[in-house]
């Protein structure tokens, strides 16, 4: 197998583990009143270890993770997929950095729990990531621009599935409505909604200066059930959770991997351009 094969091989696996781990939160979140735990990801990953071969299963969507990692690396700083050079091709590569930032967290918690070591806790850590961003000078603001680009973000996510804009980098006609395009676009559509209430939470801890305001996918999804007609509208987010889930599968499959070589690394990092 050459080092391109093994780049494909890690890439999807990492769809595949994402994929695994949100149809879990998904569950988590329809069966949460008598399976237990919060439809986050620390209680997915919980939920795996407590299955038979369970650290074994867990390492392996660790370094499943691991490989997903390295994808979004080499799509945000080798820029894999070929972004434009303009403002909008940097934002989406510095999303894809911040992708990279969140997995890498999660992959070393996966490999630490499956290694019995401590995993941490929280609704992923974004209480805790409120408060670093509020004890930083300007922290409020800092605060505000992390729930800003989850808006953003949101956004973006639900309109690139609504407007099938997932299609171009696959290898399947998204104009079609497959059920694999139907079910991508409800998944894209629901992560971005959840992804939009966070950044919500986090705007809202900077404004009232309370990093304790801040709320994962978790508090997301409690505050969708506390609306009106909240059960029916929880229920439809958390199967849309699962979509995503079953996205990420499709993902595995039809996603084209450019893998980059060290030539193309060398050539987008600031550093080398210099020298």
């Amino acid at each position: 197998m050459n080092t391109r094969s093994k780049f494909h091989l890690l890439a999807r696996a990492g769809y595949s583990a994402r994929g695994v781990v949100f149809l879990l939160i998904a569950a988590l979140a329809l069966f949460s009143s008598f399976a237990g735990g919060e439809p986050d990801t620390q209680s997915a990953l919980s939920a795996i270890l407590q299955q038979p071969f369970g650290r074994i299963w867990i390492g392996l969507i660790g370094l499943g993770l691991a490989g997903f990692v390295v994808w979004r690396l080499a799509q945000s700083l080798a820029n894999a997929d070929g972004q434009d050079d303009d403002l909008k091709g940097y934002a989406i590569r510095a999303a894809l950095f911040g992708s990279a930032i969140t997995y890498a967290g999660l992959a070393v918690t996966s490999l630490m729990m499956a290694l019995q070591m401590s995993g941490g806790g929280g609704s992923g850590g974004e209480e805790g990531l409120a408060a670093w961003a509020m004890a930083q000078p300007f922290g409020r603001y800092l605060a505000g621009a992390i729930g800003l680009g989850f808006v953003i973000g949101g956004v973006i996510t639900a309109m690139k599935g609504i407007r099938r804009r997932f299609g171009r980098y696959l290898d399947l006609d998204a104009e079609k409505n497959s059920p694999a395009v139907l079910i991508s676009i409800y998944g894209l559509v629901a992560r971005g909604a959840v992804f939009a209430i966070v950044g919500v939470f986090f705007l809202y801890a900077a404004f009232t200066v309370d990093p304790e305001q801040a709320g994962g996918m978790a508090d997301a999804l409690a505050w969708v059930q506390s609306l009106p007609f909240g059960g029916v509208i929880y229920a439809v987010v958390a199967v849309g959770l699962a979509a995503f889930g079953i996205y990420n599968f499709v993902e595995a499959r039809y996603r084209r991997i450019n893998a980059p070589d060290v030539g193309d690394i060398r050539r987008q990092l600031p550093l080398a351009r210099i020298n």
